[in-house]
């Protein structure tokens, strides 16, 4: 099903560089390129993490409705795109009513599955080596606060809709999934650190410590988007208090990706006879 997602954004890449359009706005083929690959990857990541867990009995049942809701979630997005019509905060018809509201209630069930796999991340002895653990755990602690945040930014929106006010924005221009994507892909790129960081041949009390400082640096990242959103402040419209936030969570993010790169790229590789 992750491969499947992943495929259709890709196709609907292909076809805004055909067709071209505007990137932004309630009406491109930008949600369903984003929401295809960000919900393949989702998919892809969730199945990984469930892979590490003692099997349970229900848990073939939960990974099969979960990759066929995140499915249906994105066919739904790209519906409407086909349509010609918003697929958020669009109630103009009783059709597009119901499907918004099944893609809230689609992503309410994947967050209380990903809650239910961070509790057993916690909770349930594992393979995985201590940074690799530590990976997953904050990836999961992660996913589930941008799905929290995803559901906040749809009721928020509804409420500002129903006042006659523009549903993506918070204050004068604080846009309100800034927070939510933030961080939404923290259980690919800590994992993947962790993974080629043991590529590199880094000890592990070394891999901890980068896949530590990474999940702070991620964690830095989303108090910065919801300082800067909060604050009435569009992505980039930095306020002096959130510029060190931001520049610290860079630090702690791009330290260990680089001495990793560096690592891999210097690794001197074994001659072959």
């Amino acid at each position: 099903m992750g491969l499947v997602l992943v495929a259709s954004g890709l196709v609907h890449a292909a076809i805004w560089a055909i067709t071209g359009g505007p990137w932004e706005g309630p009406v491109t083929w930008r949600k369903p390129i984003l929401f295809g690959i960000s919900g393949g990857l989702t998919s892809l990541s969730l199945g990984w993490a469930w892979a590490h867990l003692p099997r349970r009995t229900a848990d073939a049942w939960l990974a099969a409705a979960t990759a066929w809701a995140l499915l249906v979630e994105v066919a739904l997005i790209d519906l409407q795109a086909w349509r010609g019509v918003a697929s958020h905060f669009n109630r103009a018809t009783p059709i597009d009513s119901f499907l918004y509201d099944a893609m809230g209630g689609l992503i309410l069930f994947v967050t209380l599955v990903s809650v239910d796999l961070t509790v057993r991340f916690f909770t349930q002895r594992t393979t995985l080596t201590p940074d690799m653990l530590l990976a997953a755990r904050a990836g999961l602690v992660f996913l589930v606060i941008s799905c929290l945040l995803g559901i906040w930014v749809s009721v928020h929106g509804d409420i500002r809709a129903a006042a006659g006010l523009p549903p993506e924005t918070v204050g004068r221009a604080g846009v309100a999934k800034f927070p939510h994507g933030a961080v939404i892909h923290a259980l690919q790129w800590l994992p993947l650190l962790a993974w080629a960081a043991r590529r590199a041949g880094v000890p592990e009390g070394r891999r901890l410590q980068f896949v530590a400082s990474a999940s702070a640096g991620t964690a830095l990242v989303l108090l910065y988007a919801l300082m800067q959103t909060l604050g009435g402040c569009s992505r980039f419209e930095m306020m002096p208090a959130s510029r060190p936030i931001l520049a610290a969570g860079g630090a702690c993010l791009l330290v260990p990706t680089l001495v990793t790169a560096l690592t891999l790229v210097t690794k001197k590789v074994p001659a072959t006879k």
